[in-house]
Parts: structure tokens; sequence; C-alpha cells
């Protein structure tokens, strides 16, 4: 019952080309063995026994349910794994693999960090398997997808194209049912590995079907500093809890919140005619209505994820582009992501949906932009919306930015929630 070893889920790559800038790191050498990026969602496939078919894939789904007499009837029957077995290292070899450079490029010539969201997102589906592995089955009975991404923080405003990538990452809490898990991502350049994002991700387990609540390995903790990062788990945990409990779809804003929105609402009065209806956009403003961007999707099967529901990590690309987009559009110039906060995967994306995003740049403070994009598929056969994911993300320029100014009391609440993320953003961060 013991978990494979994280060795044995590396692969053997070999490495041809020239070092491009320095780089092509040291331990990509020929013979070395890593896991490549590329292959971890062919891993991924083989452990829960997916088709690589689409054509196949309501056969390979019937097979998994038949893995169900595999699961355990309480957490106390799984054996308890430490941290070190669900350690992964995964490689981009965008300095050894120039042929590799064309799916992550960008016209800035930088890394698109749309690819980076869908690789870190496999890669923690790959981690979290790692510490629920069991070697005595072929397949494993559980279907483990991306609940949220609790924070993404950004270390480094440059991605080199034509430099090495290392991703790390292992379970750091569990639940009964959760897990979640950490990853870093280093870039090797002018001869050293520097840390260019930290990132969060919180993963639930479900059974082979993906219709109930599964359990998963309870962790072992073995030294003071495990200890530690299983408490910070915890803090979490509690926050998310706390933040979801106080969402301003569920309760009033704050006195002080009220207080905000109300010298807003008096800063667009007109003087002249001492109206309500009549609203006057202060200077170096603009009204949030007119800082939107739209987007649609098609959801072919080739964005599939290994259960054959579009694949989570396309739906941030996605979203994460068409804010970008807004953003750019909004300041007139490149903005630089600084953090992506609080993604919440409320429900599959089916095959065939067809996927409408929105984007809104929702806050902005000194030379920073709040950017929320919020997706739901619309089903063209009963004209029924349904919202799927909610993302938050921040840019920053070099110069300031002028302020959004809400009209409506929806567009305030917009407002407050983006104001809400930006300040957790930059107190993580300080």
């Amino acid at each position: 019952m013991a978990l494979k070893s994280a060795s044995s889920l590396m692969c053997r790559g070999f490495f041809t080309g020239q070092m491009c800038r320095q780089g092509k790191a040291p331990d990509m050498a020929e013979g070395n063995t890593f896991l490549l990026v590329s292959n971890v969602r062919n891993r991924l496939r083989e452990i829960v026994g997916a088709s690589t078919n689409w054509k196949d894939h309501q056969q390979a789904l019937a097979e998994r349910a038949s893995l169900s007499e595999y699961l355990a009837q309480s957490q106390d029957e799984l054996p308890a794994k430490t941290m070190k077995d669900s350690a992964v290292e995964a490689h981009l070899p965008l300095g050894s693999q120039p042929a590799l450079r064309e799916k992550y490029l960008n016209y800035h010539n930088s890394v698109r960090f749309g690819r980076i969201l869908e690789d870190l997102d496999s890669l923690a589906v790959l981690i979290c398997y790692s510490h629920t592995w069991n070697k005595e089955l072929k397949r494993s009975p559980l279907s483990i997808v991306t609940a949220l991404v609790d924070k993404i923080d950004l270390r480094k405003n440059i991605i080199y194209p034509d430099c090495d990538i290392k991703f790390t990452g292992h379970v750091t809490w569990v639940g009964k049912t959760s897990i979640e898990a950490k990853m870093h991502m280093s870039q090797y350049h002018d001869g050293a590995y520097t840390n260019v994002l930290d990132a969060t991700f919180v993963m639930v387990a479900r059974d082979p079907e993906n219709k109930r609540a599964a359990f998963i390995n309870p962790l072992k903790l073995e030294s003071p500093e495990e200890e530690a990062i299983f408490q910070q788990g915890e803090i979490n945990k509690t926050r998310r809890v706390e933040l979801s409990t106080a969402s301003l779809l569920k309760v009033a804003p704050t006195a002080e919140e009220r207080t905000l929105i109300h010298n807003l609402f008096l800063n667009t009065l007109d003087t002249q005619t001492v109206s309500f209806r009549s609203r006057i956009l202060p200077p170096n403003s603009v009204w949030m209505e007119d800082c939107k961007m739209k987007g649609l999707e098609i959801c072919h099967p080739q964005e599939r994820n290994i259960f054959n529901r579009i694949f989570g990590g396309f739906l941030m690309r996605k979203a994460y582009e068409l804010g970008w987009a807004n953003a750019c559009a909004f300041v007139g110039c490149r903005p630089t992501l600084v953090a992506v906060d609080d993604i919440i995967f409320r429900k599959p994306v089916e095959i065939g949906s067809l996927l409408l995003l929105s984007s809104q740049v929702c806050y902005t403070e000194g030379m920073h932009i709040q950017v929320r994009v919020h997706t739901e598929v619309l089903d063209p056969l009963t004209r029924q919306h349904s919202t799927t994911n909610v993302f938050h993300f921040t840019f920053c320029i070099d110069n300031d930015i002028p302020s959004v100014v809400p009209q409506s009391y929806g567009e305030s609440m917009l407002y407050l929630d983006g104001k809400r993320h930006f300040d957790e953003t930059m107190r993580s961060q300080g």
C-alpha cells in the first residue's frame, strides 16, 4: 500500500540544441532523470486510465465506474503519507528545446503566462495523485479535480522565453477529502535558478465517476518545519472560510465600506442641479461600465481533461488572457501581472458548452489594477446561464492609473470586492 516514490514518476529525457543566453540548466544534461512538463498529462492519463481518443471516452468512463470497490470507506483505512511521498519536480526545457518555445512565446518576446497556468494546474493534480497512489492498483479509483486556486504570487516580472524552467511542489495540507498543494517555479538564467512564482492550489478527491466525495490518505508530519507548513494550511483554510462568510453576496458591506461608497457617490453629484440622478465623472476617472471586455469559447474535445470535461488550466488561460487584454485596453500599455487570487471552480464545464467570459476592471489604486473575470456556460437549447468560475487578477504598470467609478449598487459591490482582493494581495506580498 506504499506510495510509489517520486523518482519512479520521472521519465528519462534527452535534449539537444545550443544553449541560448545561458538558459540551459546544468542539470538538464543528457542522461539525467526527471519529469518533463509535456509528460505530466500523459502520466495522469495512465494513473486514471483515461482514453486518448474522444470516440472512446464513454467506454473509458464505464470502465472507471468499476473502480468504486477500491475506495476507502473511511480515512482510517488509508496509510499516512509524508510530504516527501508527493514531491514532484518537472522541467520545461525552453533553453534546450527551441521548438518548444513556439507554444510558450508571446509577441512581447516573453512567456505566455496562460500556458504556465495550464502547467501548474496539471502539476497540482499529479502531486495529489502522488500522495494518494496505491501501487497495488493499476489505476487510481479517485477523481482528483481542482477546487480553487488560493494564491499565485509573482516574484519576478520577467520570464525569459529561452531559459529552462523548473517546477517543484508537494502536498502541504490534507483534510478528509481535500488536499492543498504548493508549487514553486524557478528559471535558470545567468548561471543560477531564481524564484519566479509561488502557487497554492486546493484539490478535492471524488469517486471514479466524479459524483461524490472520496477519502484520501492522511498526512504524516516528520519535522517541526513540516508541522509549520501544515499549520499554514490550516490558517489558509480558516481564512477562506472567513472570506466566504463575509462575502458581499451574503452580508452587507462594513460601515467603513459603506462610507467609502457614499463618498464615491457624493464625488459624482452635479452641484449645479443638486439631483440624485445627475452624475458627473470626476477628473482622471472612468465609469466602471466602460471598463469591460467579453469573450466566447466553444468548448471542443481537444481541451478536455482526463475526466472528459474541459481542462481547468484551459479555463484559467482563457480568463487570464481576457483579463490581461482588459487591463491593457484600460491603461493603454502593457500591464504586468502581480498576483492571481481566489480562483473558484464552482462547477465543471462540459464538452460542447458555450463558455461566456466577462472581464471587468473593478478597482484601481496607484499603479495597480484589479480585474475580475466571470465565466458561465450557456445551454443553447434552454438558454439557461450557469456560473462556472470567478477569477481575480492583480496587474500593475509604471504610472498612476485612472480611478474606476461605480454608478449602480451592483457595481459598488464589485468595486468593494475588488478592493478586498487587492488589499489581501498587498498584505500577502508585504
